[in-house]
């Protein structure tokens, strides 16, 4: 089952190498797994991989016991790897760098968990991290997982009523913030948010670590009030001592990242210590093709799981380098930030957000500012999140003269579910598609009563249980929701809420959330098919298309275009000429007759676009305007547009 493996490490076989792991995977979990679980060094090696006492609920190497932490830092500097660089903090917003060896953020992190030590936190209690792109908030996550407490970083961006909605439910021992975050042309404060959740949350008692940041209003003495614990971390760091790792079970959590839940109540997704360090070590290698010394840039955010497992666990579990970005692929300075990323620091692996990647061509169509740059040390460009329209992939790769490589994943499941294995060779590329299901998943798809579909079908995109190793073993608190959520809708399988199809090869193609499927006069079709055909027009830098109340056909689709920097269009000529591709590529089955010129769509700070919004908004339905939005003023300028048409 083992691949082959070149001189530098990572495995080679391409097309034939996958098919037969993605087999071994499948046809003995237990056996593929446990050689896996070799790369990683274990308190108690697991004998057995698979828990199913429980089933539909499964434990990954249930014998077994580890600290995450040890595996990241310890296991690299007990080798004699001490002096690598393990992370880069590179802020666009302050024009500053600095480096860590594992040796280094080893000792800060054994110091750190010291100082939660000493607030009373220990195994299994919660640590809520709210920090921005800093090296502390690194550093406390792994600090909380040497200590075997559970961390819970919740994105900067977060309001304090949804903070609050997280505190209620994990309980933290402690909280970790910072003054506050670093936006272009304004700054965040983050104390007086925590200080607002706390109270909101009944939790004004709870300490808080707060590291100080220069040029903020708010500063930490003004909270040290009767009745709370606020301490000064560069204070508490001073005065305490460093402490060795805890060894935990493999089936302990980790931590909990927090993700919209349909009801309102924020779903807390939990990772596992033990496969989740074996997964990523398995995807940094072998997906990714990152090994020690290999330098990555993740350019996302620690408070979604893309920073959880390819910024902080996944490269440093690899022994390799990894790039904390603070600041945006446009506007700090320019749409050449990247390419600076790459010439500066050695990037071999490029891992971003479709979004970012529409945001550069709008902003530089001829990709001069990146071209500006020395590229050569980059090998692949990765993107998830998204959709990645073939239009801008192909242009990204023409660009940036390598492979562009979609991949496509959750939050719940922690690592690609789809990807292509370039640590092996990879597998061609085929436009539109996140490749190939990976070693460990079992993809399906179906209809609407649970059936498999055929090749070239479009339905719900499911897995066959058991999931792999690094995926959600339950949410927190809940095994009962966790079941509803995932398991209810057709036994033996959880489903993913997206919609897609496979082809005869095998390839996957994510087309959007089922409830992006659309009814027009009796037809089903997806928003998403009818975005890739906009996307493909020369003067569109991005869009949205979403179904719209219409008296006579129940729903019509409507286009929502942005154009590309410089660009100048006749709106009627354009409409006209989208039209006609999508009648054209889809057919006049999607009877698509609207397509409006906008300014911007409303976007998350991590760049999603906010479709479900626009959906709400464009039904009627109440909306609340996300505590995560990049810019409200843009939901104000699109109302006017997406107000339902008047039943007749």
């Amino acid at each position: 089952m083992a691949a082959a493996a070149s001189q530098d490490g990572h495995d080679t076989g391409g097309p034939d190498q996958y098919r037969r792991l993605h087999a071994a995977s499948l046809a003995d979990p237990e056996a593929f797994w446990l050689e896996a679980a070799r790369a990683v060094d274990w308190s108690t090696p697991p004998v057995a991989a698979l828990d199913a006492s429980a089933a539909p609920l499964y434990r990954w190497f249930p014998d077994a016991s580890l600290n995450t932490s040890y595996n990241a830092l310890d296991r690299h500097v007990e080798a004699g790897h001490g002096d690598r660089v393990a992370l880069v903090h590179d802020s666009a917003m302050l024009g500053t760098t600095r480096s860590y060896t594992y040796a280094g953020l080893r000792d800060e992190v054994a110091v750190f968990a010291g100082v939660l030590a000493g607030l009373g936190v220990g195994k299994g209690d919660r640590v809520l991290v709210y920090l921005p792109m800093i090296p502390e908030a690194v550093v406390a996550m792994l600090a909380a997982a040497r200590l075997g407490a559970v961390h819970s970083v919740v994105f900067g961006g977060f309001a304090p009523a949804e903070l609050a909605a997280r505190i209620r439910d994990a309980r933290p021992a402690a909280v970790v913030t910072a003054s506050g975050g670093l936006e272009p042309g304004r700054r965040v404060e983050y104390l007086p948010a925590v200080q607002e959740a706390l109270a909101l949350a009944d939790s004004t008692g709870t300490p808080v670590v707060a590291k100080a940041r220069e040029g903020f209003v708010h500063r930490i003495g003004d909270y040290r009030q009767s009745g709370s614990c606020w301490v000064d971390w560069d204070d508490a760091v001073s005065a305490a001592e460093p402490v060795d790792p805890v060894g935990v079970a493999a089936t302990d959590p980790l931590y909990i990242l927090y993700t919209s839940g349909t009801t309102g109540a924020p779903k807390g997704v939990v990772r596992d210590n033990g496969g989740h360090a074996v997964a990523l070590t398995w995807s940094m290698r072998e997906i990714f093709g990152i090994g020690p010394g290999d330098a990555m840039l993740t350019a996302s955010d620690v408070g979604w799981v893309v920073g959880h497992s390819y910024i902080v666990y996944g490269p440093l579990l690899a022994g390799a380098t990894t790039i904390l970005y603070e600041g945006k692929p446009v506007g700090t300075p320019d749409a050449g930030a990247f390419g600076r990323l790459i010439e500066q620091h050695g990037v071999r692996v490029l891992f971003t957000a479709p979004t970012a990647l529409r945001a550069i061509r709008r902003a530089d169509p001829d990709g001069a500012l990146l071209r500006s740059h020395d590229l050569s040390a980059l090998e692949t460009l990765f993107s998830a999140g998204e959709r990645l329209d073939t239009g801008t992939s192909a242009w990204v790769a023409d660009v940036l003269g390598t492979p562009v490589v979609d991949n496509w994943w959750q939050t719940e499941t922690g690592w690609p579910i789809c990807a292509n294995p370039r640590g092996f060779g990879g597998v061609p590329l085929k436009p539109g598609s996140p490749s190939l299901p990976s070693p460990g998943f079992d993809v399906v798809i179906l209809d609407q009563h649970g059936t498999p579909v055929p090749a070239g079908t479009e339905g719900g995109i499911a897995l066959r249980l058991p999931l792999p190793p690094g995926t959600l073993p339950t949410l927190w608190g809940s095994d009962a929701r966790y079941g509803d959520s995932y398991l209810a809708a057709f036994e033996g399988y959880y489903t993913s809420g997206d919609s897609g199809y496979m082809d005869e090869d095998g390839y996957v193609f994510v087309m959007g959330r089922t409830d992006d499927v659309i009814n027009v006069a009796g037809h089903r079709l997806s928003t998403g098919a009818i975005e890739q055909v906009l996307a493909q027009h020369p003067a569109v830098a991005e869009c949205a298309v979403l179904g719209l109340r219409d008296p006579l056909k129940g729903q019509r689709a409507s286009g929502y275009v942005v154009l590309k920097a410089g660009v100048s269009v006749d709106p009627t000529d354009l409409e006209a000429e989208l039209v006609a591709m999508v009648r054209g590529t889809i057919g006049p089955v999607a009877d698509f007759r609207s397509a409006v010129v906008v300014d911007a769509l409303p976007k998350t700070r991590s760049g999603k676009i906010l479709r479900k919004t626009m959906r709400q908004m464009a039904a009627g339905e109440p909306y609340a305007v996300p505590s995560t939005i990049e810019d409200p003023a843009v939901l104000a300028v699109l109302e006017p547009l997406l107000r339902p048409v008047p039943a007749e």
